[in-house]
């Protein structure tokens, strides 16, 4: 019962954050570091990706490529976490934390989410 509702739970998590790239593009277009080309298109990838692998972790047939795909996800997204810290943990009229709750999102949270990623991929 618990694995079920973590599975359910963090596809839905990914569903939700993948769509949220579409409702507010401009929260994360500040967030992709000024190195990288086509801040617009790995913000439109990013929240498709999010939304396929989201609706895969649900299918017992994708998951565990699902699973994989958000590993992946996740490791690519390490440079927008540092480029994060390095602005500060602050982007103007937009997210601002402490810089320590931005170290924590990167070393904890984000390798949770892969961990959880491969835990529900045994089921």
């Amino acid at each position: 019962m618990i694995q079920k509702l973590l599975t359910y739970a963090l596809g839905l998590f990914f569903i939700i954050a993948g769509i949220n790239h579409f409702i507010q593009p401009g929260f994360y277009y500040p967030l992709i570091p000024d190195y990288l080309p086509w801040p617009k298109f790995i913000n439109l990838a990013s929240g498709v990706l999010e939304i396929f692998l989201g609706l895969g972790i649900l299918l017992p047939s994708s998951r565990k490529v699902s699973a994989a795909g958000i590993l992946v996800l996740m490791v690519l997204f390490i440079p927008s976490h540092v480029y994060f810290i390095q602005i500060g943990s602050c982007v103007e009229d937009g997210l601002c934390v402490p810089e320590w709750l931005a170290w924590v999102r990167l070393v904890l949270v984000h390798p949770l989410l892969i961990l959880w990623a491969l835990y529900v991929s045994k089921r």
